[in-house]
């Protein structure tokens, strides 16, 4: 009898024992929360839309105090730069987009030599590129051995094949046919350099801690766009390819570091002598601007 007498009160003991618990557990994970979010909100140049299956892991590209920040101590200038004309502008501003309406993604490039000073000059232009704290997060790899470019096209046959077959899908692939492009890549070996553009996730400082690199993947998408530019300008072509899962065996070929990650490689040299392309229409300007 006693004890039934008792079992109230025990009963509302282990109840209000519950309710502490339930509370402190809900405070740990507002905590977490709390800290997560926190993470997340000191790294806004993360665009979570650009980051795919070979991105580092997180543990990879943060270890906490190993990270190091930039140095603050930077002297300013007087910046000049010419002014033109207002005739003048619309002129140079006409004759740029007009050589750069030629620019075509050509499939058919040609072995004959380009001097390499020519590469050299185009990637320096590529380096004018803006970058996230002017971290200048890229990599420009020039490959002009042949057996490295064999490999090189082995390794993207292989897996392009794969995508075609399996991983793209029906629609990808038709709409792909209209472009009659395959997985056979001919001009990897042909073109006299293939450049391949790293992105580096982060720096690395010559003490071993690691710098961060700043909206590192658009950073080096504009560098891409300044190299096709400067490319045009000297009247050779190219064509743009991003090998789908193919960037860590090209990375480990090549040598590179694990903080740098593969965005976009390019065949580069003189359109071949039967060369064609689609033939394709821009939208016109009403189509891409909007003015407010």
């Amino acid at each position: 009898m006693a004890f039934s007498a008792l079992t109230p009160v025990f009963i509302a003991i282990i109840c209000v024992l519950i309710g502490i618990i339930l509370k402190g557990s809900r405070k740990g994970t507002k905590k977490l929360d709390s800290k997560s979010s926190q993470k997340a909100e000191s790294r806004p140049w993360v665009d979570e839309d650009l980051k795919d299956s070979t991105d580092l892991q997180g543990g990879e590209e943060d270890d906490g105090d190993e990270w190091q920040g930039l140095d603050d101590d930077i002297a300013h200038i007087p910046f000049m730069t010419e002014r033109y004309s207002e005739e003048d502008m619309v002129k140079r501003s006409k004759d740029f987009y007009a050589l750069l309406n030629k620019r075509r993604s050509v499939r058919f490039i040609s072995d004959e030599p380009v001097p390499r000073e020519v590469i050299d000059h185009v990637i320096k232009a590529a380096g004018t590129a803006p970058s996230g704290a002017h971290t200048e997060p890229w990599t420009f790899v020039v490959v002009q051995d042949p057996e490295i470019k064999h490999n090189i096209r082995e390794i993207i046959e292989e897996e392009e094949e794969i995508n075609y077959k399996k991983r793209m899908g029906d629609r990808w692939v038709n709409d792909l046919k209209r472009l009659r492009t395959n997985w056979i890549k001919e001009y990897l070996d042909t073109a006299p350099y293939l450049i391949l553009i790293f992105k580096q996730v982060y720096g690395m400082l010559p003490d071993g801690k690691k710098k961060t690199h700043y909206y590192n993947e658009i950073s080096v998408s504009i560098a891409c766009g300044i190299l096709l530019a400067a490319l045009q300008n000297v009247g050779l072509v190219t064509v743009t390819s991003t090998p789908l899962n193919c960037g860590p065996r090209l990375r480990v070929l090549l040598q590179r570091p694990v903080n740098e990650k593969l965005l976009l490689l390019l065949p580069v040299g003189y359109p071949g002598k039967d060369a064609t392309v689609p033939d394709l229409k821009r939208k016109p300007l009403d189509d891409i601007r909007v003015v407010i």
